[in-house]
């Protein structure tokens, strides 16, 4: 960049406030910088000394995709530590580190997209790893704490801008971009927006990315509620990134526009202000964005909405002002300090679920570790680069001695067969590099290739005897002797070439599938088989080899003999985050993989005192009842070996807590696409069925009692305060819950919804004083009758304990609030989206710009209930605003039909709305029925007469 002439422009003058420098700045540039700043590359403008920028800079859990960085707990993992103190210092550990990393690599951002906040409403979404909770003040809580860690506390300058993801009700990976979200009002305030309004408010938010879907129709790219709720909740001008690539899914997949420009120009004036398309290449956008001022789609006003808003995170993060940044020379990077913190993170991350007295182990315990992550440190689509790794087995030969632990993979032990009696062969890699996946960063590692500087596989007499791991559903891999994965570049050819399965197109896994007397092998990555061919092993479309698969060992005969010697197994059992389950990827069941069970099996028939330590991304329903002690981890970066060791060892007492309900079966889980956690039940707010393990439990080396809670009403809160002993011999923490349940409610509330929790170190026979300070607003429900929140009069439980079952004192207090009043349907009539009860039934947008109605969800009936509508002395008439064809049947109390309503002809597209009136006689209270046929769309019912 050509250097600029110092001036007196008023836009470099740090004594100015920020608006007036920006509004300076932006009147200098012209439309067409503006358009160029609205990709996520932006470019220099020279002639103003303004330097590039990008957005988007991904820091989860660490630093990603930019090379070696310390690498804490997966997201979940740092939710089930609930501590927010905590994760505040691992945000704060992850900044500095972006920072140092900038200051000698410029294409790392300071514009960082963490953390998710999405709730883990359903334990098989893909991407469970990367969220909190499926609790909304769990969520807001560590996000809030994360997030100020990743702003820094200088009161002017942030050290980084953390973007939220993903907006809005996204939990599911399966035709993520085409699927549409029914989200009614109460679920929409009471559950999705909760998690992102608290952590806004909260001020150390930047601001949010959309996520792929739609909700209730209309996609998140160009929703309302961007500026119906998001920018209401905070004065500072909040920058909205769209999802990779979503900008053009608006017309490709969703077909939502007929135009890319018509599409473009919708997201930015619905509040899109930096599009991520296309990659670096920002000509498309600029190109469609050219066409939408053009067309008279746009303004240049709209323009400079977008444009100061991302100049807004920029002079927020000092790079108008660099002597002035206080940030600038940060340089700490994989510090002692941040090593003891993630491992720090790692201990309080790990949840003992069960123990019936084996742990913690003796010193002198000879121990047998077992199992597919034993041996494992195992990184997902966004960690960085380990520097630091410790695995189960490094952890316990560190801190019992190599000579007391015994190690069993419990792989199976194959070599495959040709059908021409040979046998496949890894050559020898002499002279060849050691090469880490994504070491040397990248900014799209979607785009990195597997390496073709290693020999291509072949076929001899004896073969190489290969270590086959079954993920689950026959998914495999298939690793060399010297540690190296099979995998396929893009020259079709078949090398044992990688450090671990990764990318964003996995190339290392396999399926076996029968074929006459052997199996065919088939590459998933490219959905080809494995053929031999002169010039070596490739995957082709024809001519695939017929494999016999020769089994040296199985995998349970090892776990067996290594259990037998021992007096205690830990089986290591959980997911590679690469495979059967991540982002575009949902799971398909709560169970473990079918190899996993079988070795579990083998340890505990070998030797009943068997633990089961669970490292994964996921809840999973195992049955514990055979087994003594079972503890759960996600992934947990650097140092999880060495804090599963010290857990294990008793050095450390658990006290991680669980951030999701775990289920005991299949059969309890709601569809994938049901977001009504109302109505189906979900999350441990409304789930009336046994858990396996519940909401916030966690088991310790100690034991605590509860006492003397106290609650009172006063100054517009509800003051709570108990005591927690530790009645143990260990110093340890214990987690202390605060819940609340309304009485007497009027509409379906939650079993129990969590208000507050504390986190606190205690020595043996210490208590603590634990208050609570409880708004009122924290009683509310969203009232559909008035569109509003309102506190309900009557008795509210609360309820104190280590977990949302385990309630050790509880107590209620009498609130006042606003009564209950009968909808006013005379006045208002009925939004069809906000009703009380559905069967059936989808909600769409209303227009493509704002609005919900409502249609059936698939080819029967739907039926929608409204509670409590008042009548008055009586209406002779009913109205109904639809759209399509069919009918709208209603009724009262769930009496005959009184009024039925079709359009005379199907309007000619969605949007299309017409009246339909006919007469009906009602007076009083009553509930209303609808029944809607057809691929009909309801908006709103009215009364009068």
């Amino acid at each position: 960049m050509t250097a600029h002439t110092p001036s007196t422009e008023p836009f470099r003058d740090p004594q100015l406030p920020f608006a007036k420098r920006i509004d300076d700045l932006l009147s200098r540039l012209t439309p067409q910088e503006k358009t160029a700043f609205l990709h996520q590359f932006a470019p220099a403008v020279e002639r103003l000394g303004v330097a590039a920028f990008r957005t988007g800079q991904e820091a989860l859990h660490g630093v990603a995709w930019m090379g070696p960085a310390t690498v804490f707990p997966q997201a979940v993992g740092l939710g089930a530590t609930w501590n927010p103190e905590l994760v505040r210092r691992v945000g704060d550990a992850v900044s500095r580190e972006v920072r140092a990393m900038r200051a000698k690599d410029d294409r790392v951002g300071l514009n960082v997209w963490s953390p998710t906040v999405n709730l883990l409403r359903h334990p098989l979404w893909g991407r469970n790893e990367e969220g909190y909770s499926e609790d909304p003040k769990l969520t807001s809580a560590i996000a809030t704490a994360y997030t100020h860690g990743l702003r820094g506390e200088h009161p002017t300058y942030w050290r980084t801008a953390p973007v939220l993801k993903h907006w809005l009700a996204h939990n599911n990976e399966t035709d993520r971009s085409t699927t549409s979200s029914s989200v009614r009002p109460r679920v929409l305030h009471e559950y999705d927006l909760r998690a992102f309004r608290d952590t806004v408010e909260a001020g150390a938010v930047a601001g949010v990315m959309p996520a792929y879907n739609l909700v209730n129709g209309r996609p998140n790219h160009v929703s309302p509620y961007l500026a119906e709720h998001l920018r209401t909740w905070t004065e500072e001008e909040l920058l909205v990134c769209s999802d990779a690539g979503a900008p053009s899914n608006l017309v490709d997949s969703e077909h939502y526009f007929d135009t890319h420009e018509e599409a473009t120009a919708a997201a930015l004036v619905a509040g899109v202000d930096s599009f991520t398309d296309h990659g670096t290449d920002s000509s498309q956008i600029i190109g469609r964005v050219r066409g939408a001022l053009e067309r008279g789609l746009l303004t240049e006003a709209d323009l400079d909405t977008a444009v100061r808003r991302q100049l807004s995170v920029r002079f927020r993060l000092g790079e108008f002002d660099p002597s002035y940044d206080p940030h600038d020379a940060t340089g700490e990077f994989d510090t002692p300090a941040h090593r003891a913190l993630a491992q720090e993170a790692a201990e309080q991350a790990i949840v003992l679920l069960k123990n019936d007295g084996v742990l913690p182990l003796a010193p002198d315990t000879r121990i047998a570790v077992v199992g597919l992550l034993a041996d494992e440190c195992k990184l997902d689509w966004y960690s960085g680069t380990l520097i630091h790794r410790s695995t189960p087995l490094e952890g316990l030969y560190e801190r019992f001695g190599a000579e007391r632990v015994e190690f069993a993979e419990g792989v199976d032990r194959v070599r495959l067969k040709t059908s021409t009696g040979a046998f496949l062969h890894v050559p020898a890699a002499e002279g060849a590099a050691e090469e880490v996946r994504g070491a040397e960063g990248a900014l799209d590692p979607a785009l990195l290739r597997g390496r073709t500087d290693l020999p291509v596989l072949t076929t001899d007499a004896t073969g190489t005897e290969l270590a086959l791991a079954d993920w689950g559903e026959g998914v495999l891999t298939l690793r060399a002797p010297d540690g190296r994965y099979l995998s396929v570049a893009d020259d079709g050819c078949l090398r044992a070439s990688a450090d671990q399965p990764g990318g964003w197109f996995v190339q290392e896994t396999f399926r076996l599938e029968p074929h006459g007397n052997g199996h065919l092998l088939k590459h998933l990555g490219t959905g080809r088989h494995v053929c031999v061919s002169a010039d070596g092993v490739k995957v082709a479309d024809e001519d695939p080899e017929v494999f016999e698969l020769v089994v040296a060992e199985r995998g349970e005969e090892a776990v067996a003999r290594a259990a037998a010697a021992a007096d205690v197994v830990v089986v290591v059992a959980g997911n590679d985050p690469y495979i059967n389950g991540r982002e575009t990827e949902d799971r398909t069941t709560l169970l473990l993989p079918g190899q996993q069970e079988r070795l579990l099996r083998a340890a505990r028939a070998a030797n009943p005192a068997t633990v089961l330590a669970l490292v994964a991304a996921y809840p999973y329903a195992v049955d514990p009842a055979e087994l003594p002690a079972v503890l759960w981890t996600a992934h947990g970066g650097q140092a999880a070996g060495t804090a599963l060791a010290r857990v294990l060892a008793g050095d450390v007492s658990p006290a991680g807590r669980l951030p999701q309900t775990w289920y005991a079966d299949d059969a309890d889980l709601p569809g994938l696409l049901d977001y009504d956690v109302i109505s189906a039940r979900q999350t441990y707010l409304y789930f009336e069925g046994t858990p396996l393990f519940p909401f916030g439990h966690g088991l310790s080396y100690a034991s605590f009692a509860y006492g003397d809670l106290t609650a009172r009403v006063e100054d517009e809160a509800v003051r709570v305060s108990f005591s927690v002993t530790n009645t143990g011999d260990v110093t340890a923490d214990e987690v202390a819950q605060l819940y609340a349940r309304a009485v007497d409610a009027s509409v379906p509330r939650p079993r129990r919804e969590l208000l507050d929790h504390r986190r606190v170190t205690l020595a043996p026979g210490e208590t603590a004083e634990l208050g609570f300070e409880v708004p009122l607003t924290a009683f509310a429900f969203w009232d559909v009758t008035q569109d509003r929140w309102r506190v309900e009069p009557g008795g509210y439980e609360l309820l104190a304990g280590a977990s949302s079952e385990d309630v050790r004192l509880r107590t209620t207090v009498q609130l006042d609030g606003e009564p209950t009043l009968p909808r006013a349907v005379l006045a208002t009539g009925l939004a069809a989206a906000g009703f009380d009860e559905q069967r059936g039934i989808a909600i769409v947008d209303r227009t493509k710009v704002s609005g919900d109605a409502v249609t059936p969800a698939g080819p029967e009936p739907g039926e929608l209930v409204y509670h409590a509508c008042d009548f008055g002395r009586g209406v002779s008439e009913v109205t109904v605003e639809v759209a399509g064809e069919g009918t709208v049947e209603l009724s009262l109390d769930g009496g005959p039909a009184l009024a039925v309503l079709s359009p005379a002809a199907p309007a000619s597209g969605p949007y299309d709305y017409v009246s339909l009136s006919a007469s009906v006689a009602a007076a009083g209270v009553h509930d209303v029925h609808l029944r809607l046929r057809g691929p009909l769309r309801l908006a709103h019912v009215g009364f009068s007469g």
